[in-house]
């Protein structure tokens, strides 16, 4: 079932049987598309057309989603009576454009309304104790506020006090929660990470897609898209039906944009409604009225390019992450919300200096992090688990230093920085753990933790880590085999080279956005021969370039990151390759080019 390439395990799943023949003769694609339908679930007609063809109106009734209409109707009163609203965000990709959805809808509305981002390092994570407080006595200054809010909330007084709604964060809030009942404030908690296992908040509504007793049909929006669900029922209300007056309609189709960029950073999966916001928002982006996002998009020189989910995930959104990694999300907040033309730039600017800013910490605690691995024997068979801490790791950067471990190591990894007797962090994971449910285990460790299956954030005393990775590694080792510690790459196959022609890839290319649950889809080509010489390119020569010619067809073929093999393949070489097929333009013309993911000798 597996064969073993030269950097991935591979499981190849046929290609040359009759899978996908109904799909591809009623819809008239070629069969290796209906053969991915079919091995994605979609052998249904209706179903596959929906997918081929996403519409606007297969979106849900926002209405379904537990807590929604109660918490619309609060803001619609809270904007009525003149009441000011606190949007209390969170510092990531997701946390910054719900934030940014919730204020513009509400700022169209008139409203009185600020945004509020912790402080990653000095807060962390979701609602707390102490900024609730401070909001309460109207001394939390926000991130930006509309209709000329002031630098800090109302004076203190029941009358004074604001609405306060979370967005990307607040389901396992239930202290910070108790604390703005106590003060009068009313508290709306939207969210979509996992619930907890015992108390939830007593808040006066509770927006989540999977709260038990949920009969919202999909549950997997991420932070943005449960905003832009909010967003759009509170313009149901003020537009007095179902049907939303025409300038908020525009402004829901521009907040698409930014639920899109909120999904693909959050790497949740692209299917069902998430792949509609999606598409229809990474079409919107260029359009977009939203000074601060044509700022970004000019920065990020990507104007003259079809923005799609590689652009957001690997350009757009580490600009729009780096500020809150490196100090505060405020900046981004402010940049998607009310910036001017002058300031959009700016901060645009300096987004990209935090992002090159961000790069060079990364490389060094990586660096330090795989020494660190080596040396203390956690890549062994029995250590099915690597916990890392160090003191002055920037705790901005360690969540994304942990995926870049997980990638190397292929195992789940928790990252700590050390400090002031704590160790706070980031936790990634590998299919078929959930680390949510692994650090979980070691609850009684923990000062606090949160997240979902594949990432998460923890706090413990820094006497606690060595007893924390015994747990962690123990509880890890009881879920993966030995035979898990190697990455998978499934392809189809075999194929020929001679299958690869525009067309198939346009076709292909209509599966697209691609992200988690519909990943871009790689092929296999058995016994194509290296049609000359191996090239090293790239800057020192870090990418691999070669020709493949099957039969009577040659196509160019590129190795991202594998330059090394350049001197280990001689010409005329017979190879297994597992590829993904892309088409490039030069000087106006389409063509076919390969990007190879692995290969082997055949």
């Amino acid at each position: 079932m597996y064969e073993t390439g030269m950097r991935y395990r591979w499981q190849i799943h046929d290609a040359a049987g009759t899978l996908g023949q109904t799909l591809t003769r009623q819809l008239g694609l070629h069969p290796l598309v209906g053969l991915l339908l079919h091995h994605g679930g979609l052998d249904d007609l209706g179903e596959a057309r929906r997918f081929l063809r996403p519409k606007l109106t297969d979106l849900h009734d926002p209405v379904a989603m537990p807590g929604l209409n109660s918490a619309a109707q609060r803001l619609d009163r809270a904007v009525r009576q003149q009441q000011r609203i606190i949007i209390y965000g969170d510092y990531d990709v997701d946390g910054i454009t719900a934030s940014a959805i919730l204020w513009h809808v509400l700022a169209a509305a008139g409203a009185e309304v600020s945004c509020y981002i912790p402080h990653r390092i000095e807060e962390g994570y979701g609602l707390n104790v102490q900024a609730i407080e401070k909001i309460a006595q109207g001394l939390l200054a926000p991130a930006v506020a509309a209709q000329g809010g002031g630098e800090s909330c109302d004076a203190p007084g029941e009358s004074a006090k604001p609405l306060v709604v979370s967005v990307d964060c607040g389901i396992t809030a239930v202290e910070p929660a108790a604390a703005a009942k106590a003060a009068g404030i009313d508290l709306i908690i939207t969210d979509h990470h996992e619930l907890p296992a015992g108390e939830l908040p007593d808040a006066f509504a509770l927006v989540h897609p999977r709260l038990d007793g949920s009969k919202y049909p999909f549950g997997y929006l991420c932070g943005a898209g449960v905003a832009f669900k909010l967003a759009w029922q509170f313009a149901k209300i003020r537009s007095g039906s179902e049907r939303v007056s025409q300038d908020f309609r525009e402004l829901l189709l521009d907040l698409l944009s930014l639920a899109a960029l909120g999904t693909v950073a959050d790497v949740v999966p692209l299917i069902d409604e998430n792949r509609i916001i999606t598409t229809f928002g990474l079409g919107q982006i260029k359009r977009t009225r939203f000074v601060g996002l044509n700022a970004l998009i000019d920065a990020s020189g990507l104007r003259q390019e079809k923005i799609d989910a590689f652009h957001v995930g690997f350009v757009l959104g580490p600009r729009l992450n780096a500020c809150g990694r490196m100090g505060h999300a405020k900046q981004a907040v402010h940049l998607l919300t009310d910036a001017c033309e002058s300031e959009a730039a700016r901060i645009s600017r300096f987004l990209a200096d935090e992002n090159n800013r961000r790069r060079v910490t990364e490389r060094q605690i990586v660096d330090e992090a795989n020494q660190m691995v080596r040396q203390a024997g956690y890549d062994r068979d029995d250590c099915r688990a690597i916990v890392l801490g160090r003191e002055g790791w920037h705790l901005g950067v360690v969540g994304i230093v942990a995926s870049r471990l997980v990638d190397t190591f292929a195992r789940p990894v928790v990252l700590l920085s050390l400090g002031n007797g704590e160790a706070h962090g980031s936790a990634r994971s590998v299919e078929g753990v959930a680390i949510h449910e692994a650090i979980g285990s070691c609850s009684e460790l923990l000062n606090d933790f949160g997240g979902h299956a594949m990432a998460a954030g923890l706090r413990l005393d820094a006497d606690k880590v060595d007893q924390f990775r015994q747990l962690f590694t123990q509880y890890v080792n009881a879920v993966l085999s030995v035979n898990d510690l190697v990455h998978t790459i499934q392809a189809y196959g075999p194929c020929q080279l001679a299958q690869m022609t525009i067309h198939v890839i346009e076709q292909i290319q209509a599966l697209a956005p691609f992200g988690r649950s519909n990943p871009g889809p790689l092929f296999c080509l058995r016994g194509v021969r290296l049609d000359g010489p191996a090239h090293r390119v790239g800057v020192g020569g870090q990418h691999l370039k070669v020709h493949l010619r099957q039969d009577d067809r040659t196509a160019g073929a590129v190795g991202f990151g594998m330059g090394d093999m350049a001197e280990t393949l001689a010409s005329g070489a017979l190879l297994d390759v597992v590829f993904a097929p892309k088409l490039s333009t030069w000087k106006g013309r389409q063509r076919v080019e390969i990007h190879i993911k692995d290969l082997k000798y055949a």
